[in-house]
């Protein structure tokens, strides 16, 4: 999730992966997939590099969890968890 601030001041959180598109006519205003749409005060750079370093957090947890479990992952096979 990224946050980010209402005109109003009140300060909300947006599942990146949910924007359909960004634009700033003047005032930043965000559209969801679903229509929504929010305008906030961040400009749309700065929406830009929260989405990029939240998408970037998503890599790095992604990969320190790979690393913990000292297996590298080859395309086309599900982890396995111990179980049954």
């Amino acid at each position: 999730m990224i946050v980010l601030t209402r005109l109003n001041r009140s300060r909300f959180a947006v599942n990146p992966d949910l924007i359909e598109r960004v634009q700033a006519t003047p005032d930043t205003t965000i559209m969801m997939v679903d229509g929504a749409t929010f305008v906030v005060t961040e400009s749309m750079d700065d929406v830009i590099a929260l989405i990029t370093r939240f998408r970037a957090g998503v890599l790095a947890a992604a990969a320190a969890l790979v690393a913990a479990d000292g297996a590298t992952p080859t395309a086309g096979t599900a982890p396995t968890g111990g179980g049954a």
